[in-house]
């Protein structure tokens, strides 16, 4: 699991849709799903419900939803920590 496939991820579901994301995030639309695939493959859980007319998080994927989020908040705050020691 990276960096990368965590914002897609949280793109989908902002967007509710693969290719609505695949367009915001300039991606193929295959490429959005792959990104999925290896994170389910990974977690060994699905993370949406594509059953739906709407897709859904699933348990697991309200868990990685909340993870995420935080990870990539770490991230960030740890590259500007970085950047604002070697102004």
């Amino acid at each position: 699991m990276d960096f990368h496939q965590l914002r897609v991820f949280l793109e989908v579901v902002k967007q509710k849709s693969f290719s609505r994301a695949a367009e915001v995030i300039f991606l193929s639309q295959p490429t959005v799903s792959a990104h999925i695939k290896s994170l389910e493959t990974e977690i060994g859980a699905p993370v949406l419900d594509r059953c739906q007319r709407e897709l859904q998080l699933t348990k697991a994927g309200e868990i990685l939803f909340q993870y995420a989020h935080q990870l990539l908040d770490i991230k960030e705050q740890a590259l500007f920590s970085i950047q604002e020691e070697y102004r």
